[in-house]
């Protein structure tokens, strides 16, 4: 079939939060778009309800893209602080909103949550799109033969990175993360703690249980990270306090512990043709500075405007291959910078933090001595993570 007689503008696959962000900013700029989405979880939101309570890191940039959909969640908890350190070596920085002039440096979300915002912000939205499909397909997603259909394809569907069924740039880390949530005996508020270790980076994030319940992140090499997600809860608890130390007194209990592997895996290109890739379709990162689900939306944002303003203008032409095409390269493009950025600083991090190179292991303690007294420095790469390139 040809795009010209194509009976919908935009399909988007997947109804995760990258898919329905992509959506609703389509549909909030373009209520006449014919959009169709393919969403593999079912209509009724209890399997969300009941599903993953882990948090999640969303970038101040994030929040006020989705304020823009009132897709943000009730119960986040605002980063106002973060401090940065290496076990073992000298070296440290510290981070503050006031240092950058935002109400947060980020924030801590459930990521059920701000499933749930979306999937109800796209509710509202649909009341008036006339033109919106939202089809909920169930596991078993045959999606094959509505390609054709539609003028333009998203691909929004990415899964984690061992779950992904392709392979095109980026390496095994060898690493696995071990989330969990931690109860301490006394945290600081809206404070976060990025502690490097030989092995990986170890994480301690708010939570919505309040201020001395932490969610934890610590990664490490897998033969480490499943001996620690093995041993008990006393044991646990000792291990992690010889590894973080005393900054917020004792840990008290630790519950939750579950190990997800790490790597990277990105699309060189992430359009063909008709066709486009967002998320973690397109990227799949390391944790460390959060910057996953950040990146999925800026690339879900932009990509929406992209396609509102071009389907918007209801001529013949904008139907039309070229046009179509022209609209994704201009968007892929857009693009570069800022996935470059953040896919490399993330990849640099993640690797340089776990050398066991001595002259390595001097000089990332040099380097964060050097962010801390370079306030330039330390602002720029901040709002790299806020906000990204463009």
């Amino acid at each position: 079939m040809s795009l010209s007689n194509a009976s919908v503008d935009v399909q988007i696959i997947g109804g995760g939060p990258v898919g329905l962000a992509c959506a609703a900013w389509c549909l909030q700029k373009f209520p006449e778009l014919s959009l169709h989405l393919i969403d593999r979880n079912p209509q009724n939101d209890s399997d969300i309800v009941a599903s993953d309570t882990r948090g999640i890191a969303l970038s101040h940039g994030s929040k006020l893209l989705l304020d823009t959909i009132q897709a943000w969640p009730s119960d986040s908890c605002a980063i106002h602080s973060v401090h940065v350190s290496h076990v073992g070596q000298f070296g440290r920085a510290l981070m503050t909103r006031e240092e950058l002039d935002q109400e947060a440096l980020g924030h801590i979300v459930r990521y059920r949550g701000i499933h749930l915002a979306l999937r109800e912000s796209l509710r509202q939205l649909q009341k008036k799109a006339p033109h919106f499909v939202w089809q909920h397909t169930g596991s078993d997603n045959n999606q094959d033969q509505d390609h054709c259909r539609a003028r333009c394809i998203v691909h929004a569907e990415g899964g984690l990175f061992t779950q992904q069924d392709w392979v095109e740039s980026g390496r095994d880390y060898q690493q696995s993360a071990l989330v969990g949530l931690v109860e301490v005996e006394n945290a600081q508020p809206h404070h976060a703690w990025e502690r490097f270790t030989s092995e990986g980076p170890l994480a301690l994030l708010p939570s919505h249980h309040g201020s001395n319940v932490l969610n934890m992140v610590w990664c490490s090499s897998p033969a480490t990270a499943e001996r620690l997600n093995g041993i008990s809860d006393a044991d646990f608890l000792h291990a992690l306090q010889s590894c973080f130390g005393s900054r917020v007194g004792q840990f008290k209990s630790i519950r939750d512990r579950r190990l997800y592997p790490l790597g990277l895996n990105y699309r060189k290109e992430i359009v063909q043709g008709n066709e486009v890739w967002i998320g973690n379709a397109a990227q799949a990162l390391h944790p460390v500075a959060g910057q996953g689900l950040n990146l999925g939306l800026r690339d879900a944002y932009l990509l929406a405007e992209q396609l509102s303003g071009l389907f918007s203008k209801q001529s013949h032409t904008t139907k039309s291959r070229n046009a179509i095409d022209n609209a994704l390269h201009e968007y892929s493009n857009s693009r570069q910078a800022d996935r470059k950025a953040t896919i490399g600083i993330t990849d640099f991090l993640a690797r340089v933090f776990t050398s066991p190179l001595t002259p390595v292991i001097a000089a990332r303690g040099a380097a964060l001595s050097l962010l801390q007294w370079l306030p330039p420095a330390k602002t720029g790469l901040a709002r790299q993570m806020m906000f990204g390139r463009r």
